[in-house]
């Protein structure tokens, strides 16, 4: 849909979508039909309504969007077949120390904002100044995406994030009100109706890859229905269990055992039926202390204190305790009592503050002061370890130090393992300033990736001698025997920097720190070039100030458990205000680096439709045709950071034009892109689409390994639009 001024000097909207017949693919399945051996796709232009379910594509650009189901009809009718393949989370859930099932006091973070389904709907991200974004995610357990409507299906920006630091994923399935009512009375009716749902509902989150659910049931229920709801939750349970690894699922407390909806804030004789048949209770918001101190002796708890999380409303809606910038005070209560917590609405940080351009600031902050009561969970998964520190939002979109977008951007999918946030004091007296500080926090004005960097600033004080370390990573990552270490930063003058791992016990492993040379002799790969090519960055200073460092660790039998930088002052002692901006850190296995890269394969284009419109600037008013298509392709996305697409002209509509240069298109997380309201030219003519893998490894993978499909359209004139 674009504006376009008509003969008055008024503007209209004219949206006109074209449709592919010959080739145009709206089923997977017609993808798996094109054939390999050619590279091209012929397509024919026609007008056609757009084939696109509503509900999965934005109906102006055909973006694919996230979204959840309405009714009990929409539930019981839902087919895998018919889901929404970008909301596919690509990443799984990772190990993390300790697990959950170790952890005595976890943390749930309910995000219940605006009704749900804003920025974050947009599974490949969107152009947003200022969006809400969680990135704490090293002090919870346990994400659940909250909404009104029926069954919340959680947007699969948050499941990979969350997935990335080991963080357990839960929708929500609610009912309220008087259609509640009417809902639990027909699911809730027998044996066959209460499975029916729980199958569906293992379904969808065993297709969208998210790990459980809220069971939230606020309307009062028949004496039939309340008998059948502990059996509806143990058979959800146990086929949660068994078809998802790390399942939970989990009751809000609403009605009781004889129907009735009345919140009890605690976990007793008339609600422990529901707790008995499930894996957790997340109570209501109005506790009080007393609350939890019967709790702590109540035979229903005992052996299982984890599995009951006390709500706290950030908010701080009626008679609470905490709340707000106080919600510290409820959590002091509740780990007095040694309960898990439900944090519900942190999102009042961003919603309450009329600022966003604060938002950073004031997350930090919020959680700063939970920070006493919360515990820090340590990635575990094997090497690589890498993070250029992106929050998956910023100013602009960085590749290698060098802007690659200038504009306001929004994806969680893009963001990378994030780092600790802290600001501390240092000891020392007799600055100026008092006590010294140093302070870690997310940086959107420059990156190496993404869209921002880690800030590490501060005062070391006269009185300060040693280096201040400041923490970056707490981890449980077992080393290979040989690990390549890298480090790219920008610091400010005065300061020396140096990287510091920390291992386990120096007793039980040893260990040799190299500086990685150029020439990196002490390694011989089978796939020479892209070694090559890695060494040439180590040591050097890019053309925006970034160094990149390189050293190679020789250990037997250690665990990686902390990632520092050493920063010092050069010179003579006295009060040193500093800086640094870290924009990578990254630990490579050696040995990784003698298998060559995967070949992107199977490449194909379906789901096309074609939108004439107007160009993208207010003076346009020249119709011109867009592409709109879907590109799914194979390739190991455990290998990679994300994927590069671009598109170019082979030729045409004249053929005195000789072809045009790559032009990127996006970043793909990934197999899978929707390429929307791309600009091209007119018929006849053969456009070319490439998929580019970037590895994890770091360095580029020949364009040979790229994937490549070409696209015509081979009708002369046959879609002039004609007003």
């Amino acid at each position: 849909t674009k504006a376009l001024k008509n003969k008055t000097g008024m503007r209209e909207t004219i949206k006109i979508y074209l449709t592919l017949p010959l080739c145009t693919l709206t089923r997977l399945e017609s993808c798996l039909d094109q054939p390999m051996g050619s590279s091209s796709v012929h397509e024919d232009v026609k007008y056609l309504p757009s084939p696109l379910p509503a509900e999965h594509y934005d109906a102006d650009t055909t973006e694919p969007i996230s979204c959840g189901l309405q009714t009990l009809e929409e539930l019981l009718s839902w087919k895998r077949s018919e889901a929404n393949p970008f909301n596919v989370a690509a990443v799984p859930l990772a190990p993390r120390e300790p697990p959950l099932a170790r952890c005595l006091h976890r943390t749930l973070v309910s995000h219940d904002m605006m009704g749900g389904y804003l920025d974050d709907r947009f599974a490949q991200g969107t152009n947003t100044e200022a969006p809400y974004a969680f990135y704490h995610w090293q002090y919870i357990d346990i994400f659940n995406y909250f909404t009104h409507k029926m069954v919340t299906i959680p947007p699969a920006v948050w499941t990979n994030a969350a997935h990335k630091h080991g963080v357990v994923v839960l929708g929500t399935f609610i009912t309220e009100w008087t259609d509640g009512a009417a809902v639990c009375e027909a699911f809730l009716k027998e044996e066959e109706s209460y499975r029916a749902v729980a199958d569906k509902l293992v379904q969808i989150s065993y297709c969208y890859g998210f790990d459980g659910w809220l069971i939230n049931i606020e309307n009062p229920l028949s004496k039939v229905a309340v008998e059948n709801t502990p059996l509806f939750l143990r058979y959800l349970t146990d086929q949660m269990h068994e078809r998802v690894s790390g399942s939970l699922v989990l009751w809000y407390d609403s009605v009781i055992e004889n129907g009735q909806l009345t919140w009890q804030n605690e976990l007793n004789e008339s609600n422990r039926m529901f707790f008995d048949a499930c894996d957790g209770f997340f109570t209501n918001y109005n506790w009080t202390e007393q609350n939890l101190e019967w709790m702590q002796d109540y035979s229903g708890v005992q052996g299982r204190q984890a599995d009951v999380y006390i709500g706290v409303d950030v908010f701080a809606r009626g008679k609470v305790v905490g709340g707000m910038l106080e919600t510290n005070k409820a959590l002091e209560v509740i780990r007095k009592h040694k309960f898990s917590a439900a944090i519900f609405a942190p999102g009042w940080v961003y919603e309450t503050h009329s600022d966003k351009t604060q938002f950073r600031k004031n997350q930090d902050n919020f959680w700063a002061l939970l920070s006493d009561y919360l515990y820090i969970h340590r990635p575990a998964s094997p090497l690589p370890f890498i993070s250029s520190f992106c929050q998956g939002f910023g100013k602009a979109i960085y590749w290698r130090g060098q802007r690659e977008a200038t504009r306001s951007w929004f994806n969680l999918t893009a963001q990378e393992i994030q780092p600790l946030y802290y600001h501390t004091e240092l000891e020392g007296q007799g600055s100026l300033e008092g006590q010294g500080w140093l302070s870690s926090r997310g940086c959107p004005e420059d990156a190496w990736n993404g869209g921002c960097s880690l800030l590490l600033d501060g005062l070391i004080p006269a009185t300060h001698t040693s280096p201040v370390c400041a923490r970056i990573f707490s981890l449980h990552v077992p080393l290979p025997s040989k690990t390549l270490v890298t480090l790219i930063y920008k610091p400010s003058t005065g300061i020396k920097v140096s990287l510091e791992l920390k291992t386990t016990d120096a007793s039980l492993c040893t260990h040799n720190v190299q500086d990685v040379k150029r020439e990196f002799h002490t390694i011989h790969p089978v796939f020479i070039p892209p070694l090559s090519l890695f060494t040439q960055l180590c040591g050097s200073l890019s053309p925006d100030g970034w160094t990149v460092g390189c050293s190679q660790l020789e250990l037997r039998g250690c665990d990686l458990r902390e990632v520092c930088l050493n920063i010092q002052r050069n010179g003579q002692p006295q009060d040193t205000a500093f800086s640094c901006r870290v924009g990578e850190i990254m630990l490579l296995d050696v040995a990784s680096l003698q298998v060559p890269p995967e070949l992107v394969q199977g490449l194909c284009i379906y789901d096309v439709v074609w939108l004439r419109a107007a160009g993208t600037s207010p003076e346009s008013t020249s119709l011109r045709l867009h592409l709109n298509a879907t590109l799914r392709w194979d390739y190991p996305t455990h290998l990679v950071r994300h994927f590069r697409v671009y598109w170019r002209r082979l030729r045409g509509p004249d053929p005195r034009i000789p072809p045009g240069e790559l032009v990127l298109v996006g970043r793909a997380y990934s197999n899978i892109f929707r390429v929307t309201e791309l600009a091209v030219p007119e018929a006849p003519s053969l456009l070319e689409l490439v998929v580019e893998p970037v590895i994890r490894k770091g360095f580029p993978v020949p364009e040979s390994h790229w994937g490549r499909r070409s696209l015509s359209d081979p009708i002369h004139g046959s879609h002039i639009l004609r007003l």
